[in-house]
């Protein structure tokens, strides 16, 4: 067994080895700013129809679930009508559909845009980063003076970006005036 280990010791000493280096980049082309928001607001909405379908799907999985065990109608299901509670089940079967719905979005999302995909994550942090720098601090709103679209979901152009500073620069003046 030593001896095995000392041949193969020296068998790897004399036979070079090859390396294949798999470390090659991808070049891909930049971004524009006009193709990112259409990718953004394409995500977005692939997101929302997905889901509406798993929302659907969920409350008919929890339908056909619920059609399918014997409920006695008479007696109360925790002090609640058993309609009530099977209705509700329904809505919350569906409720919790739709949430799943935006993980098989992106999955399709990511599908549809491979070859932009990388481009589009680098460009959505700088995005997301340059939002964290110019967003106003939250402490100072009131119900007269709302903090506008804090994440950034609504902007899905340079316009709206541009409208949204002008918001941020407003509601900055306007805390700074009030307090």
């Amino acid at each position: 067994m030593f001896t095995l280990g000392i041949y193969r010791m020296a068998t790897t000493r004399l036979i070079p080895s090859v390396r294949f280096n798999s470390t090659t980049t991808k070049i891909t082309t930049p971004l524009s700013w006009v193709d990112f928001f259409q990718l953004k607001k394409q995500s977005n909405r692939i997101n929302l129809v997905s889901g509406i379908f798993t929302g659907i799907g969920g409350a008919l999985l929890t339908l056909s679930y619920l059609g399918n065990i014997e409920i006695d109608v008479e007696k109360p299901i925790y002090g609640f009508d058993p309609i009530l509670v099977l209705g509700g089940a329904v809505v919350l079967g569906g409720f919790a559909g739709f949430l799943v719905g935006p993980s098989f979005g992106s999955l399709i999302f990511k599908a549809m845009n491979r070859s932009k995909l990388q481009a589009f994550e680098n460009k959505n942090s700088f995005f997301l980063g340059r939002l964290k720098n110019k967003r106003p601090d939250p402490s100072s709103q009131s119900f007269s003076n709302p903090i506008p679209d804090y994440y950034g979901e609504r902007i899905y152009s340079l316009k709206d970006y541009k409208q949204w500073l002008r918001d941020c620069n407003a509601f900055r003046r306007k805390a700074k005036e009030f307090l």
